[in-house]
């Protein structure tokens, strides 16, 4: 049973901003045509709102053709903070009514699942990161049903890594399987330049550093590149920075520096409410 915020439970599970039910989940536990954005819920506020609707509106105009109202989803962010804890994490799925391996058209109309669990903060590092030739279908979508993360996760720990880097066919680093990649040059902030899911958190560091003076730049970067770095990180919606010790053979030294300003730049963002 999903409890209520009297019970200061983080789970939730609403669909169009009411309790989904077995009738409600059941078709999605099969269906894999969808998109999300992933929130961490502070005090009932979130960090780079703005950024997750655009993720919103964007993927559901490249996979449905339109889009649910930016008002409507916020409204549906409210209705599952009103029932969950007031720190949490957050997931808002896009999805059609129609399933997947249909045709669907404009009258079948985007639905949104608002899902809620514990608050977290993510591991606290260093990492190692085998590296993986894989790119992904529509990168520059989060979308779900992406089984290559779960299985190039599981093979890197099963080699004794922590996790796994993505290259794709050029021998690029793009990105982690659930991460975005930064690096640092020893004065400036180096993000990886390929196809790629542009992660909030990254969105949000990018505007911060620039605010706060900080140098950046966006270059491709080879397995051979590495040693020429002076510290790397992965970040999602849980932090801004957790330390990498090493990408495939390569050994990445510790930037406590760099660590201390990408989480100075996220502190730098406000929370919103939705």
């Amino acid at each position: 049973m999903i409890k209520g915020r009297d019970d200061h439970s983080p789970y939730v599970a609403q669909r169009n901003g009411r309790a989904a039910g077995t009738k409600d989940l059941t078709p999605l536990a099969f269906a894999g045509f969808a998109h999300f954005t992933a929130m961490q819920v502070r005090g009932d506020r979130i960090r780079g709102l703005d950024l997750h609707m655009e993720r919103l509106r964007v993927a559901s105009l490249k996979l449905f053709g339109q889009t649910v109202p930016e008002e409507r989803v916020r409204s549906y962010l409210r209705t599952a903070l009103k029932t969950g804890a007031s720190d949490l994490s957050m997931t808002a799925t896009v999805y059609s009514p129609a399933g997947e391996f249909t045709v669907a058209g404009p009258e079948v109309k985007p639905e949104v699942l608002v899902r809620t669990a514990a608050a977290s903060n993510g591991p606290t590092g260093p990492l190692s990161l085998a590296t993986v030739e894989y790119e992904r279908v529509l990168p520059a979508v989060k979308h779900v049903g992406e089984v290559a993360k779960t299985h190039y996760l599981r093979e890197a720990v099963a080699q004794g890594f922590d996790d796994a880097a993505f290259l794709d066919r050029r021998g690029r680093l793009s990105e982690g399987t659930i991460w975005n990649l930064a690096f640092w040059d020893g004065s400036a902030v180096v993000w990886p330049r390929a196809d790629m899911l542009g992660g909030t958190t990254m969105a949000i560091l990018r505007r911060q550093l620039r605010r706060l003076g900080v140098p950046q730049y966006d270059r491709e970067i080879t397995v051979n590149d590495l040693p020429s770095l002076s510290g790397a990180v992965v970040m999602n919606s849980w932090t801004p920075g957790v330390a990498v010790h090493r990408i495939g053979p390569v050994a990445i030294p510790a930037a406590p520096a760099f660590l201390d300003v990408l989480h100075r730049a996220f502190s730098a963002e406000p929370f919103t409410a939705p």
